[in-house]
């Protein structure tokens, strides 16, 4: 058994590398030549990455890539998309033409209030806890003045702070709900640290009230919440039913009729659904994730309201109305283009310029309609051709590469397969027969 290391944040890259490469891997030379490999050549920017996060050794690179043609309410966007799965960023490219053509996506944002919570347990009388709290309150408020200074210069701030009772749930539980406006900022570390002083507001102001039993309350944790269902944006898509007219197998009316009813299946079927949605966020983590933001926290929270009624379903819908086929997805989607990576990672910044430098309000519309068209993109190809064409034609070049194809032998089998069903035997199989003809 390989024993554990004191003292390994304290080495240095090279030391953090050869422990690694001896202790863990086979090779222990190609291991090191491996993660050299992708280090950057321009030091100053090897450095940036290296403090982004602890104990770095190396880069792990995604593709950048664009899908364009993304008419948004009117204005036509270049949507870059970090992501390593094939086919998803081809499968955006070809809604955002469809819908080019049939008056694009329509986008808005329903709200922006951001949500953090002082968790703490109280043993005495409540009464005197919600009399306390209409005292200590606004003493919260002016304790972080200091905080919020810059933030209510750009329209945000704190919004509302409420007592909680939630002794239903857990014993001698309450909380402080608090609300947040962030404008263009994400705001985690602005609403933490707001948190962070109320809870020590809190503590202090129970000290010196004489209505309290000081020794009764214990402040458990302060943190913000990644569930923002009041944070949500609503992007959509529509046109009459005669204009869905894009494949010679099915009908207009057919097609209408088979992606309202695979909508449909997503919202009853739970096993569907968490697939359906996948898909969703193959859109929008791509776009978060081009664009320096959090996918984890923006993962957890729309899961959180695709479950908001009770059981998992589907984020995205569709109807038949007047003879007007409608798609649509509304979510929970907490973005930034301020503060953070934004301003420090390279790409980060070049993803924002290509977005034509986007306000919060805008990205949260972008990456909403990234998710809707990939969705409409799935349910097209599952409820005509089926899914695998067009996206083991996608992962072809994936299979040859795992195959140490040469570039002529790519070229040679990307033809053969213009025309022919992609698996992974069967290129195998054609790659072998050429190998054995030359």
């Amino acid at each position: 058994m390989t024993p554990p290391i004191e003292g390994f944040s304290k080495l240095s890259k090279e030391e953090k590398i050869d422990w690694i490469a001896a202790r863990f891997t086979d090779n222990s030379e190609e291991t090191k030549k491996t993660l050299k490999r992708y280090w950057n050549q321009d030091k100053q920017l090897q450095q940036l990455h290296d403090e982004f996060i602890e104990n770095t050794i190396s880069n792990y690179y995604l593709p950048l890539g664009i899908a364009p043609n993304f008419l948004i309410n009117g204005k036509v966007y270049a949507i870059p998309m970090a992501i390593e799965e094939s086919s998803v960023v081809a499968a955006a490219s070809k809604a955002a033409k469809f819908w080019l053509e049939r008056g694009g996506f329509k986008a808005e944002v329903l709200g922006t209030e951001k949500i953090g919570q002082v968790h703490f347990t109280y043993a005495g009388e409540a009464d005197q806890l919600e009399a306390f709290a209409g005292r200590v309150i606004p003493i919260m408020k002016k304790d972080v003045a200091d905080l919020t200074a810059k933030m209510e210069k750009r329209g945000g701030g704190v919004r509302s702070i409420e007592l909680r009772d939630k002794r239903m749930e857990l014993e001698d539980y309450f909380q402080l709900h608090c609300t947040f406006e962030t404008a263009d900022a994400m705001g985690a570390n602005f609403i933490n640290s707001c948190l962070e002083q109320f809870a020590q507001t809190l503590e202090r102001e129970a000290k010196n009230d004489p209505q309290i039993e000081e020794d009764k309350l214990e402040v458990i944790m302060s943190i913000l919440s990644n569930y923002v269902p009041n944070c949500r944006v609503r992007a959509e898509v529509s046109c009459k039913i005669e204009e869905l007219d894009e494949h010679d197998n099915i009908s207009p009316e057919q097609f209408a009729e088979k992606m309202v009813q695979a909508v449909a299946i997503a919202k009853a079927e739970p096993y569907r659904a968490v697939t359906h949605n996948k898909g969703i966020m193959n859109g929008i983590d791509s776009v978060v994730l081009a664009t320096g933001n959090d996918f984890r926290a923006v993962e957890a929270g729309i899961h959180a309201y695709a479950s908001k009624d009770g059981s998992y379903t589907s984020l995205t819908h569709a109807s038949i109305e007047n003879g007007i086929f409608r798609f649509w997805i509304e979510i929970p989607l907490a973005l930034g283009t301020v503060g953070g990576l934004t301003g420090l990672h390279p790409m980060v910044r070049l993803s924002l310029d290509i977005l034509q430098k986007p306000s919060a309000k805008e990205l949260m519309q972008i990456a909403a309609v990234a998710g809707l068209a990939q969705n409409f993109a799935a349910l097209r190809s599952l409820v005509t051709t089926g899914i695998q064409q067009g996206h083991m034609k996608m992962h072809l070049l994936n299979i040859l590469n795992q195959l140490k194809a040469s570039t002529p032998e790519k070229t040679a089998i990307v033809q053969l397969f213009r025309d022919r069903q992609v698996t992974h035997r069967a290129v195998a199989e054609a790659l072998e027969k050429l190998r054995s003809a030359s």
